[in-house]
């Protein structure tokens, strides 16, 4: 067991990555992380390098959400979204418990708030049963046994859901990586990947680096990296604002409150959930921004706002979801109608319990064709792996997506052995 696991943004001195290695993976994420990790558990004394552009680890996605531990009930059965966080989930659970993480399986309701949502509770319920995972139907008179504060006309509840603090788990994924004698270096962006006969040619910003394989979790870069190294074009990533808020009166949460979500979409739409640093968060909302690293609303950098406007699927995706886009553009820019939002799960809700909290950016594949990308997203390349898309529930799914694409890298350095 690692004890005394550094805090997530610890910083890490000047250092220089090694000109040969066994395997390089790109990103000090929670994905990037439980990758090394993975590779050095499965041939321990391997040089394992993990490079990353930050100067801390997980200071994007990994440290910017609810903490959720998704149980896998919404996802297509059949998917590797649902195959991978129910597995990674089982994984979550017992990798806090070996490396000493707090965690709590706390439960979650997923409520319909009208009779017209329960055609699609129905339909979530069957996904959970085909995953193989536990939800019990509620009444309505059942919820406040549940949620006291909370009103629908039915729910599912999902008792294997929990949260944690993903942060600390990168932390300790981190030191336990470092522990087997893996190597991570933080402040060296990654700028192209060449596939080479045997291994691969990692271009960074201290010069090169060779390894046998190579591992991509590069989050909203990861398409640009992909391309560098003769990837395809498709798809996008296509940045995403998410903003949350605080609530003054936890007590009205006792752990997870969810819509019925539209299955249409990748996303959940605001909910409550209480996080394991004891406070409650409402949110998050899901608006398209101008920069991948937009915490702050109204951030622009040029380079991604050309990858965006000139992307194909961008107007397509537009046209299609206008309304649900100005919906969530109202939310996020209008306090009181978030809070009438999360007031139709809470009724109690007002417009004064919301402070607001912090935002994160996901990193969200788009299609040629205009849809949003609803599955994890692998491309392999001779000896590198390239991780296309990974959003939610990729932080519950991390070990268990770690595996698979261990797998991959480890089949794909084979094959391309002399």
């Amino acid at each position: 067991m690692i004890v005394g696991v550094p805090p997530a943004d610890r910083p890490t001195p000047a250092d220089r990555p090694p000109a040969v290695c066994d395997a390089v993976v790109v990103g000090a994420g929670i994905l990037g992380l439980a990758t090394a990790r993975e590779l050095l558990v499965r041939e321990p004394g391997t040089a394992v390098l993990v490079l990353e552009r930050d100067t801390m680890i997980a200071r994007r996605q990994t440290g910017h959400n609810s903490g959720v531990i998704h149980s896998g009930l919404a996802y297509a059965p059949g998917s590797l979204k649902a195959r991978l966080c129910v597995e990674g989930a089982r994984r979550m659970y017992a990798l806090c418990g070996e490396l000493g993480v707090p965690v709590l399986r706390c439960g979650k309701l997923v409520l319909a708030r009208t009779e017209g949502e329960l055609p699609r509770l129905a339909e979530l319920e069957r996904r959970a049963q085909a995953n193989g995972v536990r939800v019990g139907r509620l009444t309505d008179r059942e919820i406040a046994a549940v949620e006291p504060h909370a009103r629908g006309v039915a729910a599912l509840h999902s008792p294997d859901t929990g949260v944690v603090d993903y942060a600390r788990v990168a932390a300790a994924l981190r030191a336990d990586v470092e522990h087997r004698g893996g190597h991570v270096v933080t402040g060296c962006a990654v700028t192209r990947i060449d596939p080479t006969p045997g291994g691969a040619l990692v271009h960074h910003a201290h010069g090169e680096t060779r390894a046998a394989s190579a591992v991509a979790c590069a989050g909203a870069g990861s398409d640009r990296l992909a391309r560098a190294g003769g990837g395809a074009a498709d798809p996008r990533i296509v940045p995403f604002r998410g903003a949350y808020f605080r609530l003054r009166r936890p007590e009205l949460v006792r752990a997870l409150i969810y819509p019925v979500p539209d299955p249409a979409l990748p996303f959940l739409g605001v909910h409550l959930t209480r996080r394991i640093q004891g406070d409650v968060l409402a949110g998050p909302t899901a608006l398209p921004v101008a920069a991948r690293d937009a915490q702050r609303l109204f951030a622009v950098r040029a380079r991604d706002v050309a990858d965006t406007l000139t992307w194909p699927g961008t107007y397509r995706m537009a046209w299609r979801w206008r309304r649900q886009a100005l919906r969530e553009a109202g939310y996020a820019i209008s306090a009181a109608a978030y809070a009438r939002e999360a007031a139709t799960l809470l009724p109690e809700l007002r417009r004064a319990d919301l402070v607001p909290a912090f935002a994160g950016v996901r990193a969200q594949a788009l299609g040629r064709d205009g849809a949003l990308v609803d599955d994890f997203v692998f491309e392999s390349a001779g000896s590198v792996v390239h991780v296309r898309n990974a959003p939610s529930p990729a932080a519950t799914s991390a070990l268990a997506i770690a595996a698979e694409i261990a797998d991959r890298a480890q089949s794909t350095a084979a094959r391309a052995r002399p």
